[in-house]
């Protein structure tokens, strides 16, 4: 009979599916220290909420433990990589918070309109204050939903019954498909936020969406917007969003997540004018806490029981040693995904993967979920890995087509990836020996380049002086290049051409903007891949 740990407090129905299962019970949240450590290691499986972390300290020595559930999304309290090095299986509950969490942003997006806590608290005070708190009506209005995952979707819903117009932002969802949900979708944040009466994120908290929304954005909405959180603290810059408040600029803020939890007492937002808090309560209600009891303790019963994995986040439901065999495709096809989403410009609708050569002859099925993952990964509120990679973009509305041809080219491998969204991009790398990962095609030009680390890439004209011009630049700047590759679309000088560079170090803005500075230069992107013999959790 398999034993599963209780580490926080879950309710009764999780227990009760779990007890009916057959499995053992050992419910003993708030356990810490080598109490937990211990319990831990008596169990095959383990639930847990937020309060407990379980660290690399908890699984140094994991004894029978295969499993973890999370009741919730994330999963920032779990040690994920160490928990993969150990071979423990990590599953969350994505979709058991969505209602209440869509639910509270109504709430709070009621409570700022009709001024609903400050009327509280007016009346409460002995005072009749009508006149001065005087609403506004939610009908007609529009409203700006950035990232239209399951939560973003279900706030539009809502918001659409009360009449609002509702436009949304998310480079991952393709227009035809938001529209289908009633949402006119822009391809640029910037065109959504002058148009926003209300403006609300619902987007995971990632390097990338940390200050999404800061004083450069907030300055662009409209005047007397008001703006709402119920996803990550940290995805709207604080300091920014009260002068924003004092300023006029906005008329209000609901919040229900900080950047640092709790709150502190002397946090300025408790002091600043028009503005609505709760104590991150987006998914403390009854169902929502029993339905991911349920699901987590469901996660369980078909891991221990019956060899079943959904919703994991740190693993491919594929035989180990198929995984071993296709490795360096799948690395090079999930860089190669990380090149495409940063250089494509507005919603990807389409993904052509075209294999040639030796990659053809292995399972391209994982080396296709391995380029989707990349296109996806932090770019989304569920983890991504081989499992759910081509599920999530179908999702959005990403066409998937692949094609192979075990015919070699110029090439003993070939994997070209061709992305469309607003413009055509193609990338096309391939291997050399059995670890190098190089680039090997960008559009219609030919070169040879390392896809790791950070990628300054710019197409240009080829001109005599270029080179040097950069060089000078990053030299001022102390910035090293490690690398460079040039390719040309004519193989005669004066042409088009597109360079890479690999650099020690991230460029400032205030280099890349002298860089930008030369006539030749047509457009300069910087790219982040993973450093030379990086993998994700789930290929190790």
């Amino acid at each position: 009979m398999p034993r599963v740990l209780i580490c926080d407090k879950l309710d009764s129905s999780g227990l009760e599916l779990l007890r009916s299962a057959g499995v053992e019970i050992d419910n003993r949240p708030g356990l810490k220290g080598e109490e937990l450590r211990e319990a831990i290691r008596q169990a095959d499986g383990l639930i847990v909420r937020s309060g407990t972390q379980i660290t690399a300290a908890e699984l140094d020595r994991p004894g029978r433990l295969r499993a973890i559930a999370r009741a919730g999304v994330g999963v920032d309290n779990i040690d994920v990589p160490a928990a993969t090095r150990k071979g423990i299986v990590v599953m969350n509950t994505p979709g058991g918070n969505t209602v209440s969490a869509a639910e509270h942003t109504l709430a709070l997006l009621l409570a700022l309109a009709r001024h609903i806590p400050a009327a509280d608290a007016s009346m409460k005070a002995g005072h009749w204050d009508r006149h001065q708190l005087i609403g506004t009506q939610l009908a007609g209005k529009t409203i700006g939903i950035i990232g239209l995952g399951r939560i973003g979707r279900e706030v539009a819903r809502r918001c659409a019954g009360f009449d609002m117009k509702v436009i949304g932002y998310d480079p991952f969802l393709a227009p035809e498909r938001a529209a289908q949900y009633g949402i006119e979708s822009v391809s640029k944040l910037e065109d959504l936020l002058p148009r926003c009466d209300f403006l609300t994120v619902h987007v995971p908290l990632s390097d990338e969406t940390r200050s999404l929304i800061g004083a450069r954005e907030l300055e662009r909405t409209k005047k007397g917007c008001r703006v709402l959180n119920v996803a990550r603290g940290g995805i709207i810059d604080e300091e920014a969003l009260i002068d924003a408040l004092r300023s006029g600029q906005l008329a209000g803020a609901g919040l229900d997540v900080f950047s640092s939890e709790p709150l502190p007492a002397d946090h300025p937002l408790r002091q600043a004018p028009h503005v609505v808090l709760t104590p991150h309560l987006g998914a403390s209600t009854y169902e929502a806490q029993e339905t991911v009891a349920r699901e987590a303790a469901q996660l369980l019963i078909d891991f221990l029981l019956r060899g079943s994995v959904q919703f994991a986040v740190n693993m491919a439901a594929v035989d180990r040693a198929e995984l071993d065999e296709v490795r360096p495709y799948v690395d090079l096809a999930r860089r190669l995904g990380l090149l495409q989403a940063q250089l494509a410009q507005g919603p990807i609708r389409q993904a052509i993967l075209t294999y040639k050569g030796d990659v053809a002859r292995r399972s391209t099925r994982l080396i296709t979920a391995a380029f989707l993952a990349g296109l996806l990964e932090g770019r989304l509120d569920e983890a991504v890995n081989l499992v759910n990679a081509e599920v999530l973009a179908r999702e959005r509305g990403i066409d998937v087509v692949e094609t192979s041809n075990p015919r070699k080219g110029d090439f003993g491998t070939l994997i070209q990836s061709d992305v469309i969204s607003d413009r055509q991009q193609i990338a096309g790398g391939t291997l050399f020996g059995h670890q190098y990962l190089r680039l090997i095609q960008l559009g219609p030009f030919r070169l040879d380049t390392y896809l790791d680390g950070t990628m300054l890439i710019f197409p240009h004209r080829d001109l005599p002086g270029l080179i040097g011009h950069i060089g000078t630049i990053f030299g001022k700047h102390q910035i090293n290049i490690a690398r460079m590759a040039v390719g040309r679309e004519q193989s005669v000088p004066g042409g088009e051409a597109i360079a890479v560079l690999n650099l020690d170090s991230w460029p400032s803005r205030e280099a890349l903007a002298e860089v930008a500075t030369h006539p030749a230069i047509h457009h300069v992107w910087v790219v982040k891949l993973p450093t030379a013999g990086e993998t994700p959790s789930w290929l190790n």
